[in-house]
């Protein structure tokens, strides 16, 4: 994909819901809600300070996050929907993740 954000955006994948709850009831697609929780793509290179240096993201490709229901713009790119947010629309990195263990 040639797509990169500028500044302090974010490209990010919805992660899918579970298809069942712990229970076993098979949730119906009419009543999921879109997930909020996702992937980070590709990050911007970030934003200005009052010095004018440019202060890094502290996300960055390949993080697992959590952002708010209505953040973000949906978008299609290579047939894929994605969104561009800000990384101040989300709310945190998960760090329990099979990727971050290994990272760790």
């Amino acid at each position: 994909m040639n797509f990169r954000p500028l500044h302090d955006r974010v490209l990010v994948r919805r992660i899918e819901a579970e298809e069942k709850t712990r229970g076993g009831i098979i949730i119906p697609d009419t009543a999921k809600e879109k997930p909020q929780e996702g992937e980070v793509i590709a990050v911007g290179a970030g934003t200005l300070n009052d010095k004018g240096e440019i202060r890094p993201l502290d996300v960055k490709a390949g993080d697992r996050i959590l952002f708010g229901k209505w953040s973000g713009t949906e978008v299609k790119l290579d047939g894929e929907d994605l969104l561009i947010m800000k990384e101040s629309d989300i709310m945190g990195i998960l760090t329990g993740t099979a990727e971050a263990k290994k990272a760790a």
